[in-house]
């Protein structure tokens, strides 16, 4: 009989305690529907860059995917200089909005297509292809906007997505739940999933059985820029403008809820719902910070402690020691 995985008990835990301490030190205030809708409306852009990072990293052999926010970046730069040269936002909304969306995630496909291509046709490591990749992305983003930010406004239905709610929550969040559970279902049940868990735990029984790696690399490179495009959709759709600078931290983060999530560094194991919550406990986090007054640098030393902090307990497999069967 599989028991239930310890990291995910962890996790649970933790939220479970940021929610309780949130509500102790502001009296109530931090359960509001109104701050924990604000809260969830955060989470979906960082959340998409994580599994991005979880993906990366379950293909092995050093993968990490550091690109992610400056293809976001540049999918919603480029898509919006290009779509408002001949669509206007004011007068042609719906169109404005699905040519929008669909220039960003073709942009962010075609940016993570060429992070895998340049990894497995050229042999470069992922880490250091995709920091160049990061670099060339910014660059380009910067070119293409001049170094400005690039006005979207507010057309229907993108603004709905940012701002919007069904059923009480923002529909950037139910979007982002929906992602998860539609990649979290791929790994599980298709060959692509299974090929990449494999490829990270044993490359060489993968080799072996004749499992098409560079395909499975690209694809999940793919992927991961397809879901940059998607936070860069969102980014848009939560304001007025894109810039080539937006979320100078983010990578520091997925990188983080990745970790948190029990992501394995070398490869072969993470589990979609392990990252929600994680990326959810770090929003809550973040939250609690914004409720005590500290400063953004607090914040960040904090995230690379806690970084650090989760990267040891991964290495000393600490959850394990607690939850022994976890996995049986």
């Amino acid at each position: 009989m599989r028991r239930v995985d310890g990291q995910f008990l962890v996790l649970a835990a933790i939220n479970v305690i940021l929610l309780a301490l949130g509500a102790a030190i502001s009296d109530g205030s931090f359960l509001s529907i109104f701050n924990l809708q604000s809260m969830a409306g955060q989470v979906p852009e960082i959340g998409l860059l994580a599994i991005g990072v979880m993906l990366a990293m379950c293909a092995g052999d050093g993968g990490i995917d550091l690109s992610g926010i400056a293809l976001a970046n540049l999918s919603g730069v480029l898509s919006a200089v290009i779509v408002a040269s001949f669509v206007s936002s004011a007068e042609q909304e719906g169109l404005y909005s699905a040519l929008f969306i669909f220039g960003a995630l073709a942009i962010g496909f075609l940016g993570g297509l060429i992070n895998g291509t340049l990894i497995t046709r050229f042999g470069i490591t992922p880490i250091l292809c995709t920091l160049g990749t990061q670099m060339a992305f910014t660059g380009l983003s910067v070119i293409v906007s001049g170094g400005k930010a690039v006005v979207v406004g507010s057309p229907e239905p993108l603004s709905s997505i940012g701002n919007e709610f069904w059923f009480g929550a923002p529909i950037s969040f139910i979007l982002f739940i929906a992602v998860a559970t539609l990649v979290g279902v791929t790994l599980k049940f298709t060959p692509f999933g299974r090929w990449l868990m494999l490829l990270g735990s044993n490359p060489k029984a993968a080799l072996y059985a004749g499992f098409p790696r560079s395909k499975v690399v690209t694809a999940t490179y793919a992927l991961s820029g397809t879901l940059s495009g998607l936070a860069g959709v969102i980014i848009a759709a939560r304001n007025v403008n894109v810039k080539w600078d937006y979320g100078a931290s983010y990578l520091l983060i997925a990188i983080l809820i990745a970790v948190m999530a029990g992501v394995r560094p070398e490869g072969g194991y993470g589990r979609i719902v392990c990252v929600v919550f994680s990326a959810v406990a770090l929003q809550l986090m973040s939250s609690l910070l914004n409720f005590g007054g500290l400063s953004n640098f607090v914040r960040d030393f904090a995230w690379g402690a806690l970084l650090l902090t989760f990267l040891a307990i991964a290495r000393y497999d600490l959850v394990g020691f607690v939850f022994p069967n976890r996995n049986r």
